[in-house]
């Protein structure tokens, strides 16, 4: 069936993530109970333009957000895409299939002053708990890295004599990021104090271990994060991601040039970058707003040279 096909075709000739995969499978087989329980069809293969468009109005309908709907939409351009390749289709039913327009969103960061707050006033906790949790907040911030790849670097994939750290990005694509001392010295902290892992050669083990020797899972990071922001910040978004979008806001910010911090992220063009500058070109927007006379801020009383009549 073309189905399981091209989910084995995502995940090992794609070489997409699991998690890719997984909402991939999911946002299809949402699609197939769409077609059974108004055609009675449950075929992909048989699916018509116009399914398609009602399916996506009844999505809407249901206030599935445009983001979603479109996620969902791009599942499905991807599986008729392979599908007329391997010739279970001739014609692609989402051709002409117009995507709901979103609303342009800048990505959520923490400001400077507030990161240093982070790592010069928050009390972190004794021992080898303590020293994890600043790495990871400290990694996080000071390198971009995903969620997923910081679960996956083990400590044979740092020199730290060099200052470098070897990740694993998406799609199995590899690259080296440089460390700052800063968090040379914090890794070697947490090193020195973290608990064996249960199984397995030392090496090979993730480095984010817990009180077990276990490796750290996504939720434990994900709350990690969250609670020490918290500590810093009141707005709502306080994820590993939103680290990931700090540190590239503060590169630019700083001047650094777009091509290197799109190396340092991963990126595999330049226009997943180009989404930073908007912050950067936004706070400039608002510091001319509020500072030129004709900037649309606030009125202020200009001095003059005039003498006042009595």
């Amino acid at each position: 069936m073309g189905f399981e096909r091209f989910v084995d075709h995502l995940a090992h000739e794609k070489r997409a993530s699991p998690l890719t995969v997984e909402a991939y499978t999911r946002d299809l087989r949402q699609f197939v109970g769409f077609l059974e329980a108004n055609t009675g069809v449950s075929d992909l293969d048989k699916a018509s333009g116009k399914e398609v468009r009602r399916w996506v109005m009844t999505l809407m309908e249901n206030d599935v957000g445009a983001r979603s709907v479109n996620r969902k939409l791009s599942a499905l351009r991807a599986y008729y895409r392979f599908a007329r390749v391997i010739g279970t289709v001739e014609v692609d039913p989402t051709a002409m299939v117009d995507p709901p327009k979103t609303p342009k969103r800048l990505p959520e960061y923490v400001d400077m002053p507030r990161m240093a707050a982070l790592f010069e006033q928050v009390e972190w906790p004794a021992g080898a708990e303590g020293e994890r949790d600043k790495l990871i907040l400290e990694m996080l911030y000071g390198t971009g890295i995903r969620l997923a790849e910081i679960l996956g670097v083990r400590p044979l994939d740092l020199d730290l004599q060099r200052g470098t750290m070897r990740v694993l990005g998406k799609r199995n694509k590899e690259r080296i990021l440089p460390l700052s001392n800063t968090l040379v010295d914090q890794i070697r902290c947490y090193l020195s104090v973290r608990e064996a892992p249960m199984s397995g050669i030392a090496g090979e083990a993730p480095l984010l271990l817990d009180g077990r020797g276990e490796p750290l899972t996504r939720r434990r990071v994900q709350r990690l994060v969250q609670h020490y922001l918290g500590t810093v910040t009141t707005q709502r978004k306080r994820s590993p991601h939103v680290l990931r979008h700090t540190f590239a806001t503060h590169l630019l910010e700083q001047g650094a040039d777009l091509n290197a911090v799109k190396e340092l992220l991963g990126h595999a063009g330049l226009a997943a970058t180009q989404v930073y500058t908007h912050n950067t070109v936004e706070k400039l927007r608002k510091a001319h707003q509020q500072a030129h006379p004709r900037g649309g801020g606030p009125s202020k009383e200009r001095p003059t040279n005039e003498k006042q009549e009595p």
